[in-house]
This record gives C-alpha cells, structure tokens and sequence, in this order.
C-alpha cells in the first residue's frame, strides 16, 4: 500500500542512530567477518577495524533493519 519508500524510511527511523553521525562507543564482541560489535541502545553496529575493548568514536556508514555498519573515526 505504501510503496518501497515508506518501508525504508520506517526501518531507519527505528534505529536510534542516524547515518553520517558520530558516536562513542565500547567495543564488546566480534563478528563473524572480524568486524568489531558494540551497541546503542541495544542496536547492533558493526565496526570495521575494532577490537574488543576499544573505546571509539564511530560514523555511521549504513544503517539496516536490525544493524548498523560503521567506521573508526580518527
């Protein structure tokens, strides 16, 4: 009824982080790919980079349904 726009636009608003910004984070866990894992507010973001136990500053790159992906800033 509502078209492909409307379902992307509500995915992304669900997430409590927003695309281009910039966070700080703890780096819990690590992913299949060797991606460093920590949350927001219980939201996975996948880190490039990271290692369990950093403490970063991110940039959210993409952002999914359940996940985000993210950069290291420096």
């Amino acid at each position: 009824m509502f078209g492909n726009d409307y379902s992307r636009d509500n995915e992304r608003n669900s997430a409590p982080v927003n695309e281009g910004e910039e966070y700080d984070v703890k780096i819990e866990d690590l992913g299949r790919n060797g991606d460093g894992i920590a949350r927001i507010e219980g939201f996975i973001i996948f880190i490039s980079g990271g290692k369990v136990g950093d403490e970063v500053k991110i940039k959210i790159n993409t952002i999914k349904r359940n996940f985000a992906f993210a950069d290291i800033v420096e």
